[in-house]
């Protein structure tokens, strides 16, 4: 911008010859100049007030904008800012195949000190030990005087213990909402659920997580948040559960057993409605792991999925459901049973000498080690190993259990003729109670595989052809007459046509070799054998009948009645009537 001079040269000496006043010329320019500034800041005020208009205009907008979608939405608890992915507490309930609760979330508190707001730091902790015995009075007053200045004291409260702590009335005594996972039944079930503990923790709420069964198995599931309310339903009866373990606790005892175990299986869908392991514990106070010596002597043990076991003579009906189905044997083909069988230095003996020969029926009701290790021998290693594969004894069971992948079946090395005689009637093999229960599910619903679930299952899933229906018939016919005729008469319940077959193998020593005195005795049976629904298998770890004037440790007299009281109490509970227009057979015991 050009400045106009106050004074100019040529004005003043125009002024002068016309005789004017040189000033009045600068006094008008001044005037002008004032004038021109005065326009110029008036201009710039009004672009300011234009500009402070127009964000006060935008500024109302924007707050009426906001209001207006607060008033059209849904009204919401507010929720605080925090660094760090959230906790996500919640998960699903576990219910039976009826719909009762197994487990389920419980609201509680936490307690946890701020030491630097104590009031009396001495006398919180003393009143903090009456309340809470297993604590350390000492320990805590060092912890309350020192430098730290957050203290967990316990994960989880009740309602009783919070109201008790709230009475000390110390401001640093603070409690935290969370949720913990409840078993309302205690113990029943305890081997299916595991149980479940805390991960992640905040102040105000904690992660809840699997750590064994079920609930570590689906972890993931039960804790997704698009569940909703959905509950995870199992297989499983908690009133045939419960059944189950309270007969399998009191036959334990009476047979002065060390362990046992049960599986109860729907033969069509492979459904688990009660698996049983004892001793057991309550997942709602899960005991601590062993830390040295054998994990088998733990109650967190599940003996039926992860005990191993040599299972004896419920093995023999494999071996000739195998030798029928591939024509090489029928019921009535008589076999040498001459005793003892040799084969290099190894010699097979029976339990009890059968005679110079047997047809194959007997060799099962009478459990002959010698013919059904002949009749092995006719199928050969090669398809013995193929037929017990797809039975599947060659893999850990596919069942929803953290356990299960680890428990996969002790094989022979090297599968020489020795071992196809020995595995035939149930030596040299070892596999769980569960492998065995769906073993005999696959080969006695009419020969079809089926897969252990404990989810429960609207249709049956079958899997491929194991044997034919004349083979399946064949075989439940037999295990019939071992329960009517053999060495499983303690075994028949009236109305339920209970077929099976018992088991009776030496336990094995750690550091090589067998016990003299010791056996794992099982009794594997379907019922009703006309018309198979269940498998049943029980297993007992170490027992003596001491009922008789000599201890008596086979199956037959421990495994088998105890097997037969688990029937008598549920199958009434599954919807079975005894069938009463047929005569009931009792055989020798």
């Amino acid at each position: 911008m050009t400045r106009t001079p106050l004074r100019p040269l040529a004005s003043i000496l125009a002024a002068r010859r016309d005789g004017e006043n040189p000033d009045a010329i600068e006094r008008a320019n001044l005037a002008a100049r004032h004038e021109a500034d005065r326009d110029a800041q008036r201009q710039r005020a009004e672009g300011r007030l234009l500009v402070l208009g127009v964000a006060f205009l935008c500024a109302f907008a924007m707050v009426g904008v906001r209001m207006g979608a607060l008033a059209a939405s849904e009204p919401v608890e507010p929720k605080s800012a925090a660094s760090g992915a959230q906790i996500v507490a919640a998960r699903a309930d576990i219910t039976d195949r009826n719909g009762r609760i197994l487990a389920t979330n419980l609201t509680t508190h936490s307690l946890y000190v701020q030491p630097h707001q104590l009031i009396d730091p001495e006398r919180s902790a003393k009143e903090l030990v009456k309340i809470f015995p297993d604590l350390d009075e000492e320990r805590l007053i060092r912890q309350f005087t020192g430098k730290r200045k957050f203290i967990w004291i316990k994960r989880r409260i009740s309602p009783e213990q919070q109201q008790a702590v709230f009475d000390i009335g110390d401001p640093g005594l603070l409690f935290g909402p969370r949720e913990m996972r409840l078993y309302p039944n205690g113990a029943i079930g305890a081997h299916v659920l595991g149980g479940a503990g805390y991960g992640r923790e905040g102040v105000s709420s904690a992660e809840v997580i699997g750590v064994a069964g079920i609930e570590k198995a689906l972890d993931e599931e039960l804790r997704d948040p698009g569940r909703g309310d959905v509950p995870l339903t199992l297989a499983m009866d908690l009133t045939v559960q419960a059944a189950v373990e309270r007969v399998l606790d009191g036959g334990m005892r009476l047979m002065n057993a060390k362990g046992a175990a049960a599986v109860l299986m729907d033969v069509h869908t492979g459904e688990v409605l009660s698996l049983a392991s004892l001793p057991d514990f309550d997942p709602n106070d899960r005991p601590r792991p062993l830390t040295e010596g054998d994990q088998a002597e733990s109650p967190l043990f599940n003996r039926a999925v992860q005990g191993l076991y040599e299972l004896g003579s419920t093995f023999k009906i494999f071996a000739v459901a195998q030798g029928i189905d591939e024509r090489l044997v029928s019921g009535s083909t008589w076999i040498d049973t001459t005793g003892p069988l040799k084969w290099g230095r190894h010699k097979i003996r029976d339990f009890r000498d059968h005679g110079p020969a047997m047809t194959v029926e007997d060799i099962i009701v009478e459990s002959s080690n010698i013919g059904t290790a002949r009749v092995a021998m006719m199928i050969g290693p090669e398809r013995q190993q193929t037929f017990l594969n797809n039975l599947g004894f060659f893999a850990p069971t596919p069942v929803e259990l953290i356990e299960a992948p680890g428990a996969k079946p002790l094989l022979p090395k090297k599968w020489s003729e020795i071992h196809t005689m020995t595995v035939s009637y149930g030596h040299g093999i070892s596999a769980s109670p569960l492998h065995l229960a769906t073993a005999y599910a696959s080969l006695l619903n009419g020969g079809y595989k089926v897969t252990p679930t404990l989810l429960k299952r609207d249709t049956p899933v079958l899997g491929p052809r194991i044997v034919s229906e004349n083979t399946s018939r064949q075989a439940r016919s037999m295990l019939r007459k071992v329960v009517t005729e053999g060495t499983a008469s303690l075994g028949e319940v009236a109305g339920y046509h209970v077929a099976g077959k018992t088991g009776t193998a030496d336990k094995p020593k750690p550091q090589g070799g067998y016990y003299d005195d010791k056996v794992i005795a099982t009794f594997a049976t379907v019922f009703p054998a006309n018309d198979p629904k269940y498998v049943l298998v029980v297993t007992l770890d170490e027992p003596v009948d001491t009922t008789g004037k000599k201890p008596r440790r086979t199956a037959g007299w421990t495994a088998v009645p105890v097997a037969a009281e688990v029937i008598r109490r549920v199958a009434p509970l599954l919807g079975l009537a005894p069938d009463t227009t047929a005569g009931v057979t009792l055989a020798r015991n």
